[in-house]
């Protein structure tokens, strides 16, 4: 079986997954919603990790604008993690938020862009600023480590003080490079 594996030197120096971790829960995030993403799992584990956060797995990123909006109307502040290719399959869903003026916040990990060893991720990740602009996204992106604590804190005033729709974008390149491995 083939399974994606990512190169060991993932942004050295900085725990920025922690750091963007301690931010939301700074911000007052208690709920976090996720697609299944290596690019996320720090994250991931940290949320299962903390009694304080509720961890919902979707099937498809658009649940989790579903699930904010539910959140912020029941009195709690969410966050959704994808991929950049899951940004395709909210399109429709972002108009709720936008129509509604309901605050939005997702942290989208980039694929398509810094050594991309995957072609089908390319074209989505090529789109992925310009069809949140469309649909009134603010787009915030983080290129290095040093930036991730800002950048959240900023999105997440901007979106639960703001009543907006915010996506910060993660650089490919703090992902580390990405390539296909053979699992026995």
């Amino acid at each position: 079986m083939d399974a994606i594996a990512r190169d060991a030197s993932v942004a050295p120096g900085r725990d920025w997954p922690l750091e963007i971790f301690e931010t939301l829960k700074q911000a007052g995030v208690s709920q976090i919603s996720y697609v299944p993403d290596a690019g996320h799992s720090r994250l991931i584990n940290l949320a299962h990790g903390d009694r304080g956060i509720k961890t919902t797995v979707l099937t498809t990123e658009e649940e989790g604008i579903a699930l904010s909006a539910g959140a912020w109307l029941g009195g709690d502040r969410a966050v959704l993690l994808m991929q950049s290719s899951g940004v395709g399959n909210c399109v429709n869903m972002l108009s709720l938020m936008n129509s509604c003026r309901l605050p939005l916040l997702t942290i989208v990990t980039m694929r398509g862009e810094w050594a991309e060893f995957n072609p089908w991720q390319i074209p989505m990740g090529s789109a992925t600023p310009e069809a949140l602009k469309l649909m009134g996204v603010t787009v915030l992106r983080i290129d290095t480590p040093e930036e991730a604590a800002e950048v959240v804190a900023a999105a997440a005033t901007l979106a639960f003080d703001g009543d907006r729709q915010i996506a910060v974008l993660i650089s490919q390149r703090m992902l580390g490079r990405k390539k296909w491995v053979e699992s026995k």
